[in-house]
């Protein structure tokens, strides 16, 4: 039963592992280098994250510098950078490229809070869907007479109560997102 637990735990923890990776590619009214994690840049041929090609750093806090590695680069990255969804366009000098993110709009915060509660969500179905399966398989241990009955309703409570406890921690997630977001 206790590989059962584990099982679970570990599951809710990469549901729990994804939320934080959503959450920290969304943007927040500030600049930040995990906001380029999912632009990929056509490097030859191979796509390739923008931070294994420039040194990437935040200025003035709403400004992101890339400084390519090889100048030849700059017009590839600023195109991958265009085809993205982050809704910026980049400046050129020649030898670095500079990111410049406006301040958010109300509109646009109470949006990006919406998809927040989303994600949340889908994380919770995705717990809840692991805490299903561990009560499956501990039905199927019951069933086969591996385990009483008392142990079955223990081990029920026991996995409910490690889903309640990732499920507290999502909110909490949302909760500190979305703060995150409304804030000017």
């Amino acid at each position: 039963m206790q590989e059962i637990f584990n099982f679970a735990e570990q599951k809710m923890e990469k549901s729990l592992q994804s939320l934080h990776n959503e959450f920290v590619t969304m943007r927040a009214g500030r600049a930040s280098v995990s906001l380029l994690d999912k632009v990929q840049v056509d490097y030859y041929g191979v796509p390739t994250p923008i931070q294994q090609m420039a040194a990437v750093s935040v200025s003035e806090g709403r400004i992101l510098v890339i400084q390519p590695w090889d100048v030849s680069t700059i017009a590839t990255i600023e195109k991958a950078i265009q085809a993205s969804d982050l809704g910026v366009n980049p400046q050129d000098d020649g030898k670095v490229i500079r990111l410049v993110f406006p301040p958010l709009t109300e509109e646009k915060r109470k949006q990006l809070a919406k998809e927040v509660s989303k994600y949340g969500e889908e994380t919770k179905v995705a717990v809840r869907s692991t805490r299903r399966d561990a009560i499956d398989k501990l039905k199927k241990l019951k069933k086969d007479n591996e385990i009483s009955e008392d142990e079955m309703h223990d081990g029920e409570d026991k996995v409910q109560k490690i889903t309640d406890k990732f499920i507290k921690k999502i909110d909490e997630m949302v909760a500190e997102k979305e703060k995150d977001i409304m804030e000017i």
